[in-house]
């Protein structure tokens, strides 16, 4: 198995739906409460790209990308048109947009995350597979210049600096970002006749680890 840095048609993946899943273990007890649990510290994204296809080009263009994947055997990048911004959708990225680490003088290189807030509480989701050409990194609110302040591997998301920040020196991210995903399926139930007709096929994907 190994992951190719491709993306999947962001034209295609345009018009799917799909969006964060949780595993939770539920037990109700004689009194009635309730326990929950989860095993899974983060979430995972599912999506069903079979709602992008719009024509009969497009399901070759799909055809084509599977068959490349070798089915569910290869991961790939994905663009999740719902959340793919260091910031919300209506505005651009800044390099204030989100933590990603503080300085102890020695460390120069951060993880891109992005932190999702409701009230108090708050999910850091780790970004491993950014988009090259739209990141932007601060420190202490002075923006650097990549290539110059600061490195990105877009493979992992690790930002590395030029020079470690201070004690206490907050490092800030802006990013446009991937999914890692696969097929979740070996095999494609496709036909013209049910195309035309208005059916859309099912090609469900789902998010990878890496």
């Amino acid at each position: 198995m190994a992951f190719h840095e491709v993306r999947f048609p962001a034209n295609l993946s345009l018009g799917s739906v799909g969006g964060p899943e949780r595993r939770t273990e539920i037990v109700t007890l004689a009194n009635g409460f309730e326990e929950r649990n989860t095993p899974w510290a983060q979430s995972r994204r599912r999506y069903d790209a079979g709602l992008g296809m719009r024509s009969l080009d497009d399901l070759e263009t799909l055809i084509a990308f599977f068959e490349a994947r070798q089915g569910q055997m290869h991961a790939f990048r994905w663009k999740d048109w719902t959340d793919y911004k260091s910031c919300p959708a209506s505005r651009a990225v800044a390099s204030l947009d989100q933590p990603i680490g503080t300085g102890d003088g020695t460390t120069r290189t951060f993880q891109l995350a992005k932190t999702y807030r409701s009230d108090v509480q708050t999910y850091v989701r780790p970004i491993v597979k950014p988009v090259g050409g739209a990141i932007r990194v601060a420190v202490q609110g002075t923006p650097l210049i990549e290539a110059v302040g600061f490195a990105v591997d877009t493979a992992t998301g690790l930002v590395t600096l030029t020079d470690a920040p201070g004690v206490g020196v907050q490092v800030t991210a802006g990013f446009e970002f991937d999914v890692p995903v696969r097929f979740d399926t070996d095999r494609l139930s496709l036909s013209m006749a049910s195309f035309q007709a208005g059916d859309v096929p099912s090609v469900p994907v789902i998010e990878v680890r890496t």
